[in-house]
């Protein structure tokens, strides 16, 4: 496992989890054009951080469109409930 690859992407999820949890408390008028942006984020760091697990550095250093795709897309690979 890569785990600075790893734990860069979760932390990435955690921050954008953090923030957005505060600006839907602090914002009355939070919708739907703030909440998207911020799931599609929360959501790309979190599936790469499952998806390129065992990334290389050489991979992780130089993101081709085609892996940032695959990465990002929601795992096949993980079982939420059997």
């Amino acid at each position: 496992m890569n785990r600075d690859w790893v734990l860069f992407h979760l932390t990435e999820a955690q921050e954008e989890l953090t923030r957005t949890i505060q600006e839907i408390r602090d914002t009355s008028e939070y919708g739907i054009g703030e909440f998207l942006p911020a799931m599609q984020h929360l959501y790309h760091h979190l599936n790469t951080a499952w998806n390129a697990r065992d990334a290389s550095e050489v991979e992780a250093g130089k993101v081709t469109e085609q892996n940032f795709r695959r990465w990002s897309a929601f795992p096949a690979d993980l079982l939420m409930f059997e």
